[in-house]
């Protein structure tokens, strides 16, 4: 079912379903996406202790297959909604069902076992080589096991260094990899436990120019040997989403601005109502880049 939401309307998800006739959707058809979404969030607002509201009422719908990439300003509820898809949070109001479990009625703990997530912040041992740092994945720690660790394991860890471009590295310690490494490693120790859903949060922060094509042939790499993994990547800058994005959600002030297929989000109307600045967007093979539009001066109307 492919809905779409723009300046935060969403389309009734039951728009065009009838029982019969040529061109519409059939109400089995409706029933069919909801039983087989990723990520249903319905309604979902978030809130501080002190009640001040990080996100509200958020809907939103991931599909096996898609690519989302989350885009708004700082300060918008992008990490906050991640943390909701990765069974970290609970909602405050409404209702999160992720990979077919809905919050309050299941294991938090083994849902997140069956998410990938790629966080540049997250620790990883200086002393490990990316071998071991891979296989950490299968337990969720940062911690080595060798004991657990059969020759398939090892053999699988390399196959997905192959993956993200550091195969080469064999034994070098962590310590000695460049950040851009460091990060393509990551990716494949969120892989390595096989995943349903892979989120990732910001994952070009501090990347050079090199290290940032080489992170992105990675998750277009991940695309082609994973078509049917569902990917939430979050991001505020366009230059840094793989040519494989397939959709877009755009939040602003905690809210939905809009959301759907990529092309129909991502353009200079809704890129600057969301960023609240005059943004020219441009698009080639696959790739997007962003600049002031023309005429813009600091200390305009705008800024």
């Amino acid at each position: 079912m492919n809905t779409r939401t723009v300046l935060g309307r969403p389309a009734s998800p039951w728009a065009g379903v009838g029982l019969s006739g040529t061109g519409h959707r059939q109400l089995s058809d409706v029933i069919e996406a909801s039983e087989i979404a990723a990520v249903v969030i319905d309604a979902v607002t978030v809130r501080t202790p002190e009640q001040q509201e990080l996100i509200r009422r958020i809907q939103w719908r991931v599909l096996p297959g898609q690519r989302w990439v989350v885009l708004g300003p700082n300060g918008a509820g992008k990490t906050t909604l991640l943390s909701v898809v990765g069974a970290e949070r609970h909602p405050s109001d409404g209702q999160a069902t992720v990979l077919g479990e809905t919050f309050g009625r299941t294991d938090m703990r083994e849902l997140r076992s069956r998410i990938g997530r790629v966080d540049p912040a997250m620790r990883m041992l200086d002393w490990l080589t990316p071998q071991e740092t891979v296989l950490t994945g299968l337990q969720n720690t940062i911690w080595p096991r060798w004991l657990e660790w059969s020759s398939e394991h090892y053999a699988r860890a390399q196959e997905l260094l192959d993956l993200v471009g550091c195969g080469h590295l064999g034994e070098r310690e962590m310590r000695t990899l460049s950040h851009g490494e460091r990060q393509r490693i990551r990716i494949a120790r969120a892989l390595i436990a096989r995943p349903n859903l892979m989120l990732l949060d910001e994952p070009a922060t501090g990347l050079d120019f090199p290290a940032r094509e080489a992170l992105l042939a990675a998750l277009d790499s991940l695309a082609s040997s994973r078509p049917d993994l569902p990917t939430i990547m979050v991001s505020h800058h366009l230059e840094e989403l793989p040519t494989t994005v397939t959709h877009a959600l755009l939040l602003k002030d905690g809210a939905v601005l809009a959301q759907g297929p990529v092309r129909e989000i991502v353009t200079s109307e809704l890129i600057s109502e969301c960023f609240g600045f005059p943004i020219a967007i441009d698009s080639h093979d696959g790739r997007w880049t962003a600049r002031a539009q023309a005429g813009w001066t600091v200390g305009g109307p705008d800024h």
